[in-house]
């Protein structure tokens, strides 16, 4: 009787990871979903689809360890601030790590040979592969036909003529695929990462620049509200009701919240080692500034932290 293999497949939820799991399930392996989450990125949408296609999924927080990571990548960044081969190559050392710890047989994943031009091409699918220690039982199965044959495909548990070959960006393989698997939802190619975004990435290139040892909390508040400098101090106004709410409960020791003190409007948040007295007169005049109903006489409220 042939052994019924085990995998660990890194799960995002997109429809590459789908049809790479429907590929290795028609086969019988049995599938585990790995998904990362941090401050760039969550499992919602891996849950989603890992519901839909009835894949156990585990979720590991690698928050800190992909902040510093995300500070200094050694491979560099993307177009955007997105360190894509440093980022996938954790996520497989990890992998790797629960591979021989629980006894799985392989770590899959859904990548498509030249889908992405910085981390699938083929010298870095290579290299992914012999960095993370993971040579030989590291499975692509959309594209497996055009890279080396894995440790359970030369056994033969794995059939080689039941993977696939497909390349590139266009995605009618894919869609084909979709069909014959009777998939019903799953989401855009668009991606669901933070750091792909140019305009979050150059938030974040200013505050490694200005705070190199920025937090975690440092980071989650650049997704909301309008962002200001004066020197070292940071200055962030609430654009609406959930806006404001969120800055009062990132607010740590030595924050400032300011807001209006009879007058609906947004609120400032305001970090720093050293406020000055005119730093506060402009964060005042920024709020004026943003809200629809303020007179230029206002009186303000102030707490700290």
């Amino acid at each position: 009787m042939l052994k019924k293999l085990k995998g660990l497949i890194l799960f995002s939820g997109g429809l590459d990871s789908i049809l790479a799991s429907k590929i290795l399930s028609e086969q019988g392996l049995e599938l585990l979903g790995l998904t990362f989450k941090s401050l760039f990125f969550d499992e919602k949408i891996a849950e989603k689809s890992a519901r839909q296609i009835g894949l156990p999924l585990r979720i590991i927080d690698i928050s800190p360890e992909h902040l510093k990571m995300v500070k200094k990548p050694r491979f560099g960044y993307g177009s955007a601030m997105n360190p894509c081969l440093d980022c996938h190559l954790m996520m497989l050392k990890k992998a790797k790590s629960m591979m021989k710890k629980e006894k799985y047989d392989l770590v899959v994943t859904g990548e498509v040979l030249g889908e992405r031009p910085m981390s699938q091409n083929k010298a870095a699918l290579e290299l992914l592969e012999r960095e993370s220690g993971l040579g030989g039982f590291l499975l692509r199965p959309l594209s497996a036909k055009l890279l080396k044959k894995t440790f359970w495909e030369e056994k033969g548990l794995i059939d080689r003529n039941k993977l696939l070959a497909i390349q590139g960006r266009q995605r009618k393989a894919q869609l084909e695929l979709v069909k014959k698997y009777k998939i019903k939802d799953y989401p855009t190619p668009a991606g669901g990462c933070l750091l792909c975004d140019l305009a979050f990435g150059r938030k974040l290139w200013e505050l490694f620049e200005r705070k190199p040892n920025c937090s975690l909390n440092d980071v989650e508040l650049l997704k909301i509200g309008r962002h200001f400098w004066f020197a070292d101090v940071k200055v962030i106004i609430g654009r609406n009701y959930g806006e404001n709410l969120k800055l009062k409960k990132l607010s740590q020791k030595g924050d400032l919240i300011i807001e209006l003190k009879s007058t609906l409007g947004p609120t400032a948040f305001v970090r720093g080692k050293r406020i000055s007295k005119e730093v506060i007169k402009q964060v005042k005049r920024l709020i004026i500034r943003y809200s629809k109903k303020a007179m230029a006489n206002e009186e303000f409220k102030i707490v700290k932290n």
